[in-house]
């Protein structure tokens, strides 16, 4: 079907590239504009001559951050809890679809399970309860109170389910007929073509846990296991970034409160934006698929 480029079209094509691209400035703006703080002089930024280019570009703001001992172990706890979580958060998500995506012939529990998940959806048990249960559970202060809380998303789980439900059953049958049990058919059947929606339910995870800071306030006393987001924000609430010792004194006519604050949001973000473009393929096929009911 060959498009008409009327006048009206024309002018439609055209309004959406340029709302588009200022969109697209509006969001990169402050990115750009942190980088640049960042590589800057403290003087510079004091007197305001810093928009998008670092000006009298140094890196003593990066070499403060990367020395300072409390932030490089957020990092640590922020990539350990990025790891652990999605790698939990992808295996019980595929453990509660698969078997939900059979029918009713097939596993009889099938509507009691469904119906407890979506009641999950709709009622959770609130702040306090869930405080209580990680505190008695003796999860306070590590790394599990951050994983185990939010391993399992009931949106997830729909999308793998439904994912799940799209493939042609004689793909089990098959498997089936080969002596192949239910793990070895989830495993060796629907696992390899399931690269769509895993990678954009790991996309989810990635973002939710690197960007997430507020379970690290309530469930962790020590600032040095705090998740990245979790000190960013209490360094960004309190300001407090001159806990410098004798060995950062020469680092002082360089930088600034605004520089570090700046070096360390734009290395907050770098893994995910390093990690986006990869996955982001996926990203929309996978949705798709998962959305479509079989």
């Amino acid at each position: 079907m060959i498009e008409r480029r009327t006048l009206s079209r024309k002018v439609f094509l055209y309004a959406n590239y340029i709302f588009l691209t200022l969109f697209s400035i509006t969001c990169l703006f402050p990115i750009i504009h942190m980088a640049a703080l960042s590589f800057s002089s403290n003087a510079a930024v004091s007197a305001g001559w810093v928009t998008i280019w670092p000006v009298d570009f140094n890196l003593d703001s990066y070499k403060y951050i990367f020395s300072n001992n409390i932030f490089m172990s957020t990092v640590l706890v922020s990539f350990q809890r990025v790891i652990l979580g999605v790698s939990l958060s992808l295996t019980l998500t595929v453990l509660a679809a698969y078997p939900l995506s059979k029918s009713n012939l097939k596993f009889r529990s099938r509507t009691i399970y469904s119906w407890f998940f979506v009641i999950t959806m709709i009622f959770n048990g609130g702040l306090i309860p869930t405080f209580m249960v990680v505190k008695e559970t003796g999860l306070m202060d590590t790394i599990w109170a951050l994983v185990i809380p939010s391993a399992v998303n009931v949106f997830n789980i729909v999308l793998m389910l439904n994912f799940f439900r799209t493939q042609p059953p004689e793909l089990e049958e098959s498997a089936q007929m080969d002596g192949a049990g239910s793990l070895r058919t989830l495993w060796s059947i629907y696992l390899p073509i399931s690269k769509p929606s895993l990678a954009t339910i790991a996309l989810f995870s990635i973002i939710f846990h690197w960007n997430s800071w507020f379970d690290g306030m309530i469930y962790m006393n020590s600032p040095s296991n705090y998740p990245l987001q979790t000190y960013l924000r209490t360094v960004i609430v309190s300001r407090d970034l001159t806990n410098m010792n004798a060995s950062d004194l020469s680092l002082l006519a360089n930088i600034s409160n605004r520089t570090v604050m700046a070096a360390q949001l734009f290395v907050s973000m770098l893994p995910v934006l390093c990690i986006y473009p990869f996955l982001q393929k996926y990203f929309v096929k996978g949705i798709v698929l998962g959305s479509v009911k079989g």
